[in-house]
């Protein structure tokens, strides 16, 4: 493909010698970002999404050459035809089955079965797809699914619950032809594979998953109970806080030869932010963080003083945004202000002000067992701390809380619009009402995950807060394009990654000063390169093996040094940035080994 032709042909031509000047080929374009494109001299930001719309349907049309080919190979008489390579990677598994199906059979006419089959393989099938799961099978009354290929996320254990708890609540809401209630129960594991694997003959061959975590996901479905979701003890790590869970205890099944830790799900957890969840209560060591904490303090005294800031925080992942935010909270501890968080999840990205919604349950202290009328109670008593004219905002509140308020606030009469546009105001005035008390640290979290309207939300209250003791955070990772830049009181900070020097003092810090001998140091520095989470996972899974003697104080080999595992919980963030750099190879088995092996 010429990329001169390919730009005229969009109206962009203009761009031709920047592409050329830049050593932009084809192959290169496949894998051009909006930060790539400024980098180019693309400014206009409809020229960039122009771009980055053909871009993306360039790959789309590759990719589906590349799966037609590899889905119909063709056989050339007296010879089998060539498999593609399989890959091994980590997995999360999910076996779905329909409870008592074989009773549901004998009772139902067989047109009648069918179409409960159907409703409910419609109804799987649906949760599987919205977190963005592979069907991979329908076996019957069971579904199996694969989370982490082809394509991997970051987070496809929690994907996985996710899809399991939505598929048992999907299926609890279908009937049989008789009016029977369906039920479904879920086992989810976690674990290596090779994946890609051909087996059979003609047409009954099938790409498959080889490994013990189909197996494990298939057994802990046996044992789950209807409308539950059962998960392994690796899944249960990944996962960390997320969710409400129940240990079940060891348990012996049938084909793994040693017990294993089942966990039931029973719901969402009760920590307030993904970092808290997965991270807990230990805070990893900051370093080399000063300037930053520097800027934000700075920041924040000339808000106190009524010069409302706003700081725009960008990073990668695993960069440490959310670690300095809480090195910030701890620094102002002391201080008196109100912080207001607010959190964007990647599995909310179409509901309406959703981490705004979690902000006021939080706030208001809303209880999972409050009657509605204790819920509007609260609400109204949160109102109150920041607004006079509570009877004014309370109703538009308590619409976006789906709260009723029939018996104490008549209907609101107004169009979806002015009621959008109304509730956006009542929102920045609760801001602005709490800084005539005291300084307000507002947060807003993964903004790149962000809803259209909270982030119209962000428009409005970024633009009032001057003038106003508020400091505004918002932090995003870098494919997210901020439109507020435009502002004199807005202020950008990137995070850079950790320089030599500085992986190795957070390895110290880690070790509680213990030196480590300079070969795994060394490792542990290069192999993480200045992404503070790879060097908090590494050194971790480095102390809790046997590989090092506790000497007192310091560590020495016990053995010969061998190339160092990859944590599992780092391995889903790997694949996914793997997949994301080359979504159009397909890596054979020699791919870096990410499944519990080395690096």
């Amino acid at each position: 493909m010429d990329i001169g032709t390919w730009l005229c042909g969009l109206g962009l031509g203009q761009y031709e010698q920047a592409f050329r000047e830049n050593d932009i080929d084809a192959e290169v374009l496949m894998d051009l970002t909006a930060e790539d494109l400024v980098g180019l001299g693309v400014v206009s930001i409809g020229h960039r999404r122009k771009l980055l719309a053909a871009i993306a349907a360039l790959r789309a049309g590759s990719m589906s050459a590349t799966t037609a080919v590899t889905a119909a190979p063709s056989v050339t008489s007296g010879s089998a035809a060539l498999a593609p390579e399989a890959e091994r990677r980590q997995l999360t598994v999910m076996f779905v089955d329909l409870v008592d199906s074989t009773a549901l059979a004998a009772r139902l006419d067989p047109e009648e079965m069918a179409q409960v089959l159907r409703s409910y393989q419609s109804a799987v099938t649906g949760a599987i797809a919205r977190f963005e799961g592979h069907v991979a099978k329908y076996m019957g009354d069971g579904v199996l699914a694969y989370f982490g290929y082809p394509r991997a996320h970051e987070d496809e254990a929690e994907r996985a619950v996710r899809a399991g708890l939505a598929a048992v609540a999907a299926v609890h809401s279908l009937a049989s032809a008789d009016g029977d209630t369906l039920a479904a129960r879920v086992g989810i594991a976690t674990g290596p594979v090779v994946v890609g694997e051909l087996i059979g003959e003609g047409t009954a061959r099938e790409e498959t998953v080889v490994g013990d975590t189909p197996n494990l996901a298939a057994r802990l479905q046996t044992m789950a109970a209807p409308g539950t979701v059962v998960i392994s003890a690796r899944t249960r790590e990944l996962i960390g806080g997320l969710f409400e869970l129940t240990e079940l205890g060891m348990q012996i099944l049938k084909g793994f030869p040693v017990p294993v830790r089942p966990w039931r799900v029973v719901g969402e957890g009760a920590a307030e932010s993904r970092f808290e969840a997965l991270h807990g209560a230990g805070l990893t060591p900051l370093v080399g963080r000063d300037h930053e904490i520097g800027l934000l303090l700075e920041h924040w005294e000339r808000a106190k003083e009524g010069d409302g800031q706003v700081v725009l925080l960008t990073g990668e992942p695993g960069i440490g945004k959310s670690r300095l935010l809480r090195a910030l909270r701890g620094r102002l501890e002391n201080e008196p202000h109100t912080a207001l968080s607010h959190y964007c999840s990647p599995h909310h990205q179409t509901s309406p002000l959703y981490p705004v919604i979690g902000h006021l349950e939080r706030a208001a202290g809303f209880a999972a067992d409050d009657p509605a009328v204790t819920r509007l109670d609260k609400l109204e008593a949160l109102l109150a701390l920041s607004n006079d004219h509570v009877a004014e905002a309370a109703p538009l509140l308590a619409a976006l809380l789906s709260l009723e308020t029939d018996a104490r606030y008549p209907p609101l009469d107004m169009s979806p619009h002015r009621q959008k546009e109304r509730t956006l105001e009542a929102l920045v005035d609760q801001v602005l009402g709490l800084a005539t008390r005291r300084p307000v640290l507002a947060l807003f979290e993964d903004v790149h995950w962000a809803d259209p309207t909270s982030l119209e939300l962000l428009d409005l209250l970024v633009d009032r807060v001057q003038g106003a003791p508020v400091l505004v955070l918002i932090t995003f990772r870098p494919e997210f394009e901020p439109p507020w830049m435009r502002y004199a009181h807005v202020t950008a900070l990137t995070l850079s990654r950790l320089s030599r020097r500085q992986g190795a003092a957070m390895v110290a810090r880690l070790s509680g000063g213990k030196a480590l001998p300079a070969a795994v140091l060394g490792q542990i520095v290069a192999k993480t390169d200045g992404v503070p989470l790879f060097v908090e996972e590494l050194t971790r899974t480095v102390l809790e093996t046997d590989l090092l003697r506790d000497e007192g104080d310091h560590y020495a080999l016990a053995g010969p040094l061998p190339p160092m595992a990859i944590p599992t919980t780092l391995q889903e963030s790997l694949l996914a940035r793997l997949d994301r750099l080359a979504p159009l190879v397909r890596w054979p088995r020699s791919r870096p080994r990410l499944a519990g092996n080395s690096l």
